[in-house]
């Protein structure tokens, strides 16, 4: 397992969903249930930009709270091999055409620093780490070190949630940082995780983010999840 600079990154979508209204009333029982649904999707509306405001990076720190490893639970991995073999490559073109002066090369060169990582794979149960490179599988137990908020170039932030090694020897990091998008608990959908022994020189590490998925996600689900997001 290697960790360049002594640091690395590991990562992590949001699903939103809006409810109709009935279109007329014929009855005083019906009318209080046409209320009630408008109310209903009323909320979810405005939870479905709430969480889209998070997720881009826009929120108060009174929002944030502390979160557990069962938040990341499970099996999970690596997205680099997709975009290796070109399976995420409608998902590079895709943020090129939305990007000014980049074409779709310029944009997999830039995630092809960004999930670079030899950690194909990666166990959490309880409060066990299980990293997975071409060398085996290592395994320690974490806990949780607090969480810091970082600000951005583009003037948005975003939340590391940080565990600090109690068990599993030095062939380990000492250090491990989610970054999921999600500023309270919540069950992750794929996260960035960036490790390391230097807790304050990791803060500082924003180009180089390897990214988890599920394990039981194929390439394809990936590059739509992506896509949708």
């Amino acid at each position: 397992m290697t960790y360049p600079g002594k640091l690395g990154v590991l990562a992590i979508g949001l699903l939103v969903m809006a409810g109709g209204q009935w279109a007329w009333a014929q009855s005083s029982d019906d009318a209080h249930e046409h209320d009630h649904t408008h109310d209903h999707a009323h909320e979810h509306r405005h939870e479905h930009v709430h969480d889209e405001d998070i997720y881009a990076g826009h929120f108060d720190d009174e929002q944030i709270e502390d979160r557990s490893l069962a938040d990341w639970q499970g099996e999970w991995q690596s997205v680099y091999p997709y975009l290796q073999d070109g399976t995420l490559d409608p998902v590079m073109a895709a943020k090129a055409v939305d990007s000014a002066d980049k074409t779709a090369d310029d944009v997999k060169a830039y995630y092809q620093k960004g999930y670079r990582t030899d950690v194909a794979r990666i166990e959490i149960d309880g409060s066990d780490v299980t990293l997975h490179d071409p060398q085996g599988a290592r395994t320690g137990e974490y806990a949780y070190d607090g969480y810091e908020v970082l600000t951005y170039e583009a003037g948005n932030r975003g939340v590391r949630y940080i565990f600090e090694r109690q068990a599993g020897g030095e062939a380990l990091p000492a250090f491990i940082q989610f970054s999921d998008h999600a500023i309270a608990p919540r069950d992750a959908h794929h996260y960035h995780l960036y490790w390391g022994d230097d807790r304050q020189a990791l803060l500082e590490e924003v180009e180089h983010w390897p990214t988890y998925y599920p394990a039981d996600m194929d390439g394809e689900a990936i590059a739509e999840e992506m896509l949708a997001h």
